[in-house]
């Protein structure tokens, strides 16, 4: 079973999540089209190819046409999700016996609004709601058309639950989006219980003729627009559900799919990073031969804890698929005068990693989320083993940083090829926590660090090196495969609580 989800890993690991959303929207445009064509939607081919071509031309030109006016690069990626999620919001526009003029008004204003909510609905750089659920109420508001979500239709869900599970499970939203369902599949459940229907299609009638599939895997779990920790999220998702179901009027505006979503993006504002973060670049230093730090200064204080991570907008012209936007562990210490950022630089490089090491000193690079829940507890009395493979070192190296070493109880294992490739060893020898060191080539580690050897790290072998560690909070991070085996590893040697962060890409 390990192997199969890290087989799994790898390959999602090949995409970011802008990427991985695009190629399912697209896979679900195409579906659409081919139930069409057989008979389970009434649309008209012809009326949907039109709607296509107007969501995504529309979307994409004004995205362009904006961020000409607001002097930044455009994110193409961004402006075709938008497009594909306004595609299946309106219906398509009849076009006989004659053009719905007005229709394609409301749908053409919805994709324009979309686009520049952006920069006009926007603190700091960073837009505070969902494009897409911004330009589809706006539309609503003016009367010219109204989104009816027509992606919640049976004959969708054979391609749309999987899609929506694929795109959950690679960006870990699976515990917001079960407790968005529960909660919203409930509420309206017992609505149509108490109106009569039976239990059977109570529940089933939600899930397939409501949009709570939909709304959940592609808009409500959107990174930019949610807080930053995963209590935060599951509370949101609560909220959210709560005015996603319950039937409500605020001045005269009725509940929708869309209000909801604003509604909680506003409050996911009021609590998350609010604003772009804007950095300038200061240097770097390698770390290892294949680990490179990052040095910038921001403008303004950044608010994270350690063990976070930021995402970057790193826009470069020639790009490899991957997109623009990367996520990497911060290093420094919250409160320091840089941020500074541990990113593997071992070839072959990313375009977006090839626009990074491209930096020279004094450019600008911004920062459009910070979050992550890979943190410490609160309570300093609770002793700690940090396990890190390779690159898994970063967020660590933040954590210890920040940390009183006479007030922790700390036990790091560091898995790393060789003696020349432990990354942040001035940390390590300064945090005052025991460091274990494991080197696959058995080359002797730093004077402070205790040898473990090349034995595989295993049940009995960590059980060995770290006798107390059923009462130790176990903390994991590196590749999804190497999170897997040691966690497994942990499980069997007693560990009662282990936190992992796996790094997979974004």
């Amino acid at each position: 079973m390990i192997a199969v989800k890290s087989r799994v890993d790898a390959w999602l690991g090949h995409f970011t999540m802008y990427r991985l959303i695009l190629w399912v929207l697209s896979v679900l445009v195409v579906y659409s089209m081919v139930l069409d064509v057989l008979g389970w939607l009434t649309f008209g081919l012809p009326e949907m190819l039109v709607h296509l071509v107007l969501c995504l031309g529309l979307t994409y030109a004004s995205g362009r046409l904006a961020a000409m006016l607001f002097r930044v690069r455009p994110h193409s990626e961004s402006s075709l999700i938008t497009g594909l999620l306004l595609y299946f919001l309106f219906w398509p526009t009849e076009l006989t016996p004659a053009v719905q003029l007005t229709h394609l008004a409301g749908v053409a204003l919805a994709c324009v609004v979309a686009s520049f909510s952006k920069f006009v609905l926007a603190f700091r750089g960073r837009h505070i709601f969902n494009p897409a659920a911004a330009g589809a109420f706006v539309a609503g508001l003016t009367g010219l058309n109204i989104a009816t979500w027509w992606a919640a239709t049976p004959a969708m869900l054979w391609l749309l639950a999987p899609g929506v599970l694929l795109v959950l499970y690679r960006t870990l939203k699976m515990l917001m989006a079960g407790t968005f369902l529960v909660g919203a599949v409930s509420i309206v459940g017992t609505i149509l219980l108490r109106s009569g229907m039976a239990a059977g299609p109570a529940l089933w009638q939600p899930i397939s003729q409501q949009p709570l599939l939909f709304f959940v895997g592609f808009m409500l779990t959107e990174p930019l627009t949610l807080p930053p920790r995963r209590w935060q999220q599951v509370a949101l998702a609560v909220v959210v559900g709560v005015f996603f179901a319950v039937p409500f009027s605020l001045g005269g505006v009725a509940n929708s799919p869309e209000l909801a979503l604003l509604i909680g993006n506003l409050l996911a504002f009021l609590v998350g990073q609010r604003g772009g973060i804007m950095l300038t670049f200061k240097g770097s230093r390698p770390l290892t031969p294949f680990t490179t730090e990052f040095r910038f200064e921001p403008h303004r204080p950044v608010r994270f804890l350690p063990g976070q991570f930021m995402e970057l907008n790193l826009p470069h012209s020639r790009s490899d698929g991957k997109g623009r936007r990367r996520v990497f562990s911060m290093t420094s210490a919250p409160g320091a005068p840089e941020l500074t950022f541990g990113v593997g630089t071992a070839e072959p490089h990313s375009a977006a990693k090839r626009a990074l090491l491209a930096l020279e000193p004094g450019e600008c690079v911004r920062g459009t989320a910070v979050g992550g829940d890979f943190v410490l507890p609160p309570d300093a009395g609770k002793p700690l083993l940090l396990i890190a493979a390779g690159i898994g070192i970063t967020p660590f190296l933040s954590q210890l940083a920040s940390l009183d070493p006479e007030r922790r109880d700390i036990v790091v294992l560091y898995l790393a090829p060789s003696a020349a490739e432990l990354a942040g060893s001035d940390v390590l020898a300064a945090s005052g926590a025991r460091v274990i060191a494991r080197l696959s080539d058995g080359s002797p580690p730093p004077s402070f660090m205790h040898d473990a050897g090349r034995s595989r790290i295993d049940g009995d072998s960590l059980r060995e090196l770290v006798p107390d560690i059923a009462v130790r909070d176990v903390y994991v991070s590196g590749s999804p495969a190497n999170v897997d085996a040691l966690r497994a590893a942990a499980h069997r040697a007693g560990a009662r609580r282990i936190h992992v962060d796996a790094f997979a890409g974004y």
